[in-house]
């Protein structure tokens, strides 16, 4: 097999069948598809086993509920492709996804290769444009430029992965942004990056996702990123210390605070604005730095929306965005 792409379902049977259809339609013939159901109590399996039936590039396996990490690193390790690709079950894909992530990735010795996404509603309406890094070009060596990594958005799914990278690295269990602290570090592994400036991967919002409340989870994204820290200090790419600082601004800061913004306890919310400024001394990020932040060559502040960047400049002064809590 060239591709694996590894499916993790839990509960998510009005989703999945448009999910698994729009990869068993894959123009690359050589992909197995490996279906984990991790202890989902909905009608998944049923869809599952129908679809196992019908294709044979499907593996099927089920388990007890582990969470995102278990279930797709239980993938990773009964994966026979060179590359590895995620694919989370309430999404889809267009057909010829995996196909030109494969064969970009083999044009330019890439052992990462990455599209861009597009948001989706439920009605699979496309309503928000996803671009990864469009002013890079189409093969990236990282010793030479490694602005990638001070911008990109480090979703497990949009990208394909050389199965070796996967040798000393899974998924951390039991945290809340596990891709935030994977995804760097498999980067940092890598020599050669491939991109596509297409949007095959279609991110689908679901309502229940925007609404649910963010808890105490979030405070992770600080474990994420230390752990990335101290990957990038013993790797070859050490040296540019201006995209680390660059990689902290846009999941420290404005990413972190995009969670914040769901957190309904008021006493929580100024806890983790407080630890926000507290990580910000420790990594040594200024707000000036944070107002110069560039991502795609454009300020970002200034790209956003006025009601954002009215919301992150007031994170910028952290005791008025606590007095308007």
């Amino acid at each position: 097999m060239k591709v694996s792409v590894i499916v993790p379902v839990y509960n998510t049977a009005e989703y999945l069948e448009k999910c698994l259809d729009s990869l068993v339609h894959q123009t690359l013939k050589e992909l197995e598809i490996i279906v984990v159901n991790d202890g989902s109590t909905d009608g998944s399996q049923k869809i599952i086993e129908e679809f196992a039936r019908k294709y044979p590039n499907i593996k099927a396996y089920e388990k007890p509920n582990g969470g995102l990490s278990d279930a797709r690193n239980y993938g990773i390790e009964r994966a026979s492709g060179d590359f590895i690709g995620f694919v989370d079950s309430d999404d889809s894909v267009s057909e010829e996804m995996f196909e030109m992530l494969y064969e970009k990735a083999m044009e330019h010795g890439a052992e990462i290769s990455i599209c861009d996404l597009e948001k989706v509603n439920e009605r699979g309406e496309v309503f928000r444009g996803m671009p990864q890094s469009p002013q890079l070009p189409e093969r990236i060596e990282l010793e030479k430029d490694f602005r990638i990594f001070g911008e990109m958005a480090c979703f497990a799914c949009n990208k394909l992965f050389r199965k070796e990278l996967f040798e000393k690295h899974r998924f951390r269990k039991g945290i809340h942004f596990e891709d935030i602290e994977l995804i760097p570090k498999l980067v940092l592994e890598a020599k050669f990056i491939a991109k596509i400036n297409s949007p095959f991967y279609k991110y689908l919002e679901r309502q229940d996702s925007i609404t649910k409340t963010h808890t105490r989870k979030g405070l992770d994204m600080f474990l994420a990123i230390e752990s990335v820290k101290e990957a990038f200090d013993e790797s070859r790419y050490s040296e540019f210390e201006e995209e680390f600082e660059r990689f902290f601004i846009f999941q420290g800061y404005y990413s972190f605070l995009a969670y914040v913004a769901f957190v309904r306890d008021k006493q929580l919310k100024k806890e983790m604005i407080v630890e926000l400024d507290r990580q910000l001394e420790k990594y040594g990020i200024s707000k000036l730095k944070i107002i110069r932040y560039k991502r795609f060559t454009a300020n970002y502040l200034f790209s956003l929306p006025m009601n954002k960047q009215i919301y992150y400049a007031l994170g910028l002064i952290h005791h008025k965005l606590i007095q308007l809590i």
